[in-house]
């Protein structure tokens, strides 16, 4: 298991901004680990994915998915298990 998972977490922007992000979901796709973050201040349903990996030390680190088929794998993943989890709830 991921240590980012339930847990805030703060991305900095291209311009230095810092974002602070809810942890919703760590899955694994592929054999990669990815997780979904969703933006701490605000209430909308929009979600980020970001591939996590393990830097020099060993420390994890979110990377951007550059790969568009990359991205619709791990999209589609984690809509099924949302969709899973609504029908689990029924």
């Amino acid at each position: 298991m991921s240590e980012l998972e339930n847990d805030l977490v703060v991305l900095t922007d291209e311009d230095g901004g810092e974002h602070e992000f809810r942890v919703l979901e760590i899955i694994e796709v592929e054999g990669n680990n990815y997780a979904i973050l969703q933006p701490a201040a605000t209430e909308d349903d929009e979600a980020i994915i970001l591939r996590i990996e393990e830097d020099e030390d060993g420390n994890e680190v979110l990377v951007d998915i550059d790969d568009d088929d990359e991205w619709e794998k791990v999209a589609e993943t984690y809509d099924t298990l949302l969709f899973d989890e609504l029908d689990e709830d029924k």
